[in-house]
C-alpha cells in the first residue's frame, strides 16, 4: 500500500514538473516571439484598455432595471435606422462613411439592450471606391427594412463614390448579399417602404426640380415604385416634398426620408435643417404613398435648436429619426444627437438616442414640442437592463487573444489585413510600419474604435524597436485626415523619444521625452478630463507614470472646429512615412 502511495506521489510530482516545464516553455516561447518580432518594422500591442468616467452617469445612477441611459449607442453612431420582423426582434444600423467594415448591425429583444451581431457590409466587394474618399465620404445613412411578403431584410444606402445601392438577406445574423445598384435613384439617403398590398417603394433626398435650386440647401424628397421580383425601380419618379415643411422659410437639406402606414394614413418623415445645431425632424401625412403629402402644422416633431445653449447636460443637433412600433403596440423613435462638452465641442460625433413617441390630438406622431428636452434617462416599461450593456460609464479591455478583431474595431477604407495580424504573434496585435500615413485617403496600419465618453482613460502596452527615423508607432486620436493627435515612440538619430504630435496642415511636436535607446517596451496612457487630454507613459512596467503633456485641447478634434460627419476614433497605429 505504501509503495503504491509512493508511486502515485512520484507520478504527481513528475506531472507537476512536466506541466511547470510546459508553462515555462510557453512563457519563454511567447517571450521569444516578442523578441523575434522587435526590430522587424512591426509594433506589438499587448492590450488596449478603456474606461468611461462621464460626470452625468456618476451623478445620475439609474433607479430601476427598466430605465436606460441615452444615448443608447454612445460615440459616433450616426443616422440610425431600425426595423422589426413583428416577432419581437429589432435590428438597428448606423452610418460608417469610409470605415471598414461598413454599417454595424445591432439586435435587441426590448429596444433597450442592444448587441452588435456583425456588419452588413463586411466584404471589399460591398464597399467599392473607398480609396481616395475623405473620411466623411463613403457610406451615408443606411436604412434597414423588413418585407413580410418575402420575409427578407433590406438595407439601402448611399456610397458617395459609387451611388445608391441595397443589399438583402433572410438572416440578418449572417451574411448579406452583394450590392444591387440603383442607378435611377439619385441624391442620397434612400429608404424602402413595403406596403400592406405587397407593393414596394423607395423614397430619397434628391436635387431641386429640374436641377435648378433656388438657394443653397434646396432639395426635394422623391418616390418611385420598386419591383421586389426584379430588384429594379419601375414607373415614374415623383416629387413628394419640395424644399421642406415650410417652403416660404427656405428650409435646407430635407433628407433622410422614411415612409410609414399608420392607422390607414401614410406618414412621410424627414430630417431638415442640416446636420448642425439647426437639425430637426418634420412630418407630412397623406392618403397614398405617392402623395399628396401635407405638413403637420406643429412641425418640427423633434429638435433642440431653439433651447438655451447654456443649459446643463445639453443634447444638440437632434434629428434624422426612424420610428418603430413594438409588438405591444407602443411607438418609439431612434435618432441622432450630440452631447457637446461645455456646450461647445462635439468630439464624440453624432450618437444614437431613443425616446417614446407621443401622438397629437389630430393624429400626428412627435417626440418634442416647445421646450421639451431630449431625455438622458428614459423608462421602458417591462424591459430589464442587462449588465453587459455599453451605455453610461463602462470599461473594457481588449487582450488581442482572438484570431479576429472584436466587432467594434475598425480600419479605414479597407480591411488592412495585410498590415495587421492577430496570429503572427499570438496574444498580440501586430502592426506593420506601413509606408502609408493616416493623413492620406488610403488604408493605413490603423486599428481603431469609437471614442464614447468625454471623460475617459485608456492605455496600452507596446513592444517596438524602430529601425530608422521614419518608423513610428503608438496611440492615435483620429478625427479625419487633417486632425489627429499621435502619442508615439520614434527614433531620432541614435536616440528614442516618446512624443506627442499634433497632425494637421503641418505636423507639430507638442512634447517629447528622450528615453534609453535600449528601451523596447513602453506603456502609453491617455486620461481625458473632458476639457483637456493628459498623456502619460511608463518604461518600468507601470510602476511609475511620467506626464508627457497636460491639458491638450480636445477641441482640435471636434466637429465644431474640424467639420465633417464623423466623431473621433482612438486606436493603435504604425507608419514609416
Amino acid at each position: 500500500m505504501k509503495n503504491t502511495q509512493v508511486i502515485q506521489l512520484m507520478s504527481i510530482v513528475r506531472f507537476s514538473i512536466f506541466m511547470l516545464g510546459i508553462t515555462m516553455m510557453s512563457c519563454n516561447s511567447k517571450k521569444e516571439q516578442q523578441l523575434s518580432a522587435i526590430g522587424k518594422s512591426v509594433a506589438l500591442f499587448d492590450y488596449f484598455s478603456y474606461k468611461g468616467n462621464d460626470d452625468f452617469y456618476i451623478s445620475n445612477p439609474l433607479s430601476g432595471e427598466d430605465y436606460f441611459y441615452n444615448p443608447i449607442l454612445p460615440g459616433w453612431y450616426s443616422d440610425p435606422s431600425v426595423c422589426t420582423n413583428g416577432k419581437g426582434d429589432y435590428f438597428l444600423v448606423t452610418s460608417t462613411f469610409t470605415y471598414f467594415p461598413g454599417v454595424p448591425i445591432f439586435h435587441s429583444k426590448d429596444l433597450v439592450n442592444w448587441k452588435q451581431i456583425g456588419h452588413v457590409l463586411n466584404r471589399a466587394s460591398q464597399l467599392v471606391n473607398m480609396e481616395g474618399q475623405k473620411v466623411s465620404g463613403g457610406i451615408f445613412a443606411p436604412a434597414i427594412s423588413y418585407n413580410p411578403h418575402n420575409k427578407t431584410y433590406y438595407m439601402v444606402t448611399t456610397n458617395v463614390g459609387a451611388g445608391n445601392f441595397f443589399v438583402k438577406t433572410q438572416n440578418p445574423f449572417g451574411e448579406w448579399s452583394e450590392p444591387v445598384m440603383l442607378p435611377e435613384v439619385g441624391g442620397i439617403d434612400p429608404s424602402f417602404f413595403f406596403d400592406e398590398d405587397g407593393k414596394a417603394y423607395i423614397v430619397n433626398n434628391d436635387e431641386a426640380p429640374d436641377n435648378k435650386p433656388e438657394y443653397s440647401g434646396h432639395r426635394t424628397i422623391r418616390i418611385q415604385e420598386f419591383d421586389v421580383k426584379t430588384d429594379k425601380t419601375i414607373g415614374p419618379r415623383k416629387i413628394l416634398v419640395n424644399k421642406g415643411a415650410q417652403p416660404a422659410d427656405k428650409p435646407i437639406w430635407i433628407e433622410g426620408p422614411h415612409l410609414y402606414k399608420i392607422n390607414g394614413k401614410y406618414f412621410l418623415m424627414s430630417a431638415e435643417g442640416g446636420t448642425g445645431n439647426w437639425h430637426s425632424e418634420v412630418i407630412f401625412r397623406g392618403d397614398s404613398p405617392m402623395g399628396k403629402f401635407l405638413p403637420w402644422k406643429n412641425n418640427p416633431i423633434l429638435t433642440q435648436r431653439h433651447l438655451n445653449s447654456d443649459r446643463p447636460n445639453s443634447v444638440t443637433c437632434a434629428g434624422h429619426a426612424d420610428l418603430i412600433q413594438t409588438k405591444e403596440g407602443d411607438w418609439w423613435a431612434v435618432f441622432l444627437a450630440c452631447r457637446p462638452i461645455n456646450n461647445q465641442f462635439e468630439n464624440l460625433g453624432r450618437e444614437t438616442f431613443m425616446m417614446p413617441v407621443k401622438w397629437s390630438e389630430d393624429g400626428f406622431p412627435y417626440m418634442t414640442q416647445g421646450d421639451d428636452l431630449v431625455p438622458m434617462i428614459v423608462k421602458r416599461e417591462g424591459a430589464k437592463r442587462d449588465t453587459t450593456v455599453t451605455y453610461g460609464n463602462f470599461e473594457l479591455i481588449e487582450n488581442f487573444d482572438s484570431p479576429v478583431l472584436d466587432m467594434p474595431w475598425m480600419t479605414l477604407r479597407a480591411s488592412a489585413s495585410d498590415l495587421y495580424s492577430l496570429t503572427e504573434t499570438p496574444g498580440y496585435l501586430t502592426l506593420k510600419c506601413a509606408d502609408i500615413s493616416a493623413t492620406e485617403k488610403k488604408t493605413p496600419a490603423f486599428v481603431c474604435r469609437r471614442l464614447q465618453h468625454h471623460k475617459f482613460e485608456c492605455a496600452t502596452r507596446m513592444l517596438f524597436n524602430p529601425s530608422n527615423d521614419k518608423e513610428t508607432a503608438g496611440m492615435l486620436l483620429f478625427k479625419d485626415e487633417t486632425r489627429q493627435y499621435f502619442f508615439c515612440l520614434n527614433k531620432v538619430g541614435e536616440n528614442k523619444n516618446i512624443s506627442l504630435k499634433q497632425i494637421g496642415e503641418k505636423e507639430q511636436t507638442l512634447a517629447s521625452d528622450e528615453i534609453d535607446a535600449d528601451t523596447n517596451e513602453v506603456y502609453l496612457k491617455l486620461v481625458s478630463q473632458g476639457i483637456g487630454y493628459d498623456f502619460y507613459y511608463s518604461i518600468d512596467g507601470e510602476k511609475s507614470w511620467k506626464l508627457l503633456c497636460k491639458d491638450v485641447a480636445p477641441s482640435y478634434l471636434s466637429t465644431t472646429t474640424a467639420g465633417g460627419f464623423t466623431g473621433t476614433t482612438i486606436g493603435l497605429y504604425a507608419t514609416c512615412k
